[in-house]
């Protein structure tokens, strides 16, 4: 596949909300959703943080069959807005969903205590239009994450919470990813230079997007 086609089916739409579309409609984090499209196929969570586990903006994008896959720590949460079929994923653990493959990858801080590794929270490889989408979550640069073999990674930029520019910008190419998009930048923390730092940071052979506005 042509590099420049990881990228087609993706938006980045605020912040850490991501939608990919294409066989499915898959949104991961949903957070600062404008519109009410009420087209998810899948709804992927990562954490509990308000930025991430939003229930105001769930319910913009489910629709009448959505199904949600969320960490321990949110799925009695999601359970209580009534979906039909809510998965429960641990770190390492496979599943399908919505007919998608899905593994979950550890997502944690080493040197911050905004996300504890004991919390269990977690980041996604998703299979979807023939690609491997790893979408991080809030975490910084592990050794799981370095692991993954993706073909597109979303990762945090901004800092604070997570890794920062040049953080994200190791870990990927420790990973060697076709393609990488930035997020968590630009709003809650982050500025627009992030994403610009981020990409001067790759190694050659990595295709860069930054979607965020």
């Amino acid at each position: 596949m042509d590099t420049e086609k990881l990228f087609d089916h993706v938006e980045v739409l605020y912040h850490s909300s991501i939608r990919i579309t294409g066989e499915k409609t898959v949104y991961i984090d949903p957070f600062g959703v404008t519109t009410e499209p009420r087209d998810a196929d899948l709804i992927l969570i990562t954490h509990d943080h308000f930025d991430h586990f939003s229930p105001e903006d769930i319910a913009k994008v489910r629709g009448r069959d959505t199904v949600i896959v969320t960490p321990a720590s949110t799925a009695a949460r999601a359970r209580e807005l009534g979906f039909g079929e809510v998965i429960t994923m641990a770190p390492g653990d496979t599943a399908e969903a919505a007919g998608l493959a899905l593994r979950a990858i550890p997502a944690y801080n080493t040197n911050k205590p905004n996300h504890p590794r004991e919390n269990g929270w977690i980041g996604y490889l998703l299979t979807i239009n023939g690609i491997r989408y790893y979408i991080a979550g809030d975490t910084d640069d592990t050794p799981e994450a370095r692991e993954v073999a993706c073909d597109v990674a979303l990762v945090p930029v901004g800092g604070t919470y997570t890794t920062d520019a040049e953080e994200a910008a190791r870990m990927v190419n420790a990973m060697g990813p076709r393609g990488v998009v930035p997020t968590h930048y630009g709003a809650i923390v982050g500025t627009a230079a992030d994403g610009e730092r981020f990409r001067a940071g790759l190694a050659p052979g990595i295709l860069c997007r930054l979607l965020l506005g």
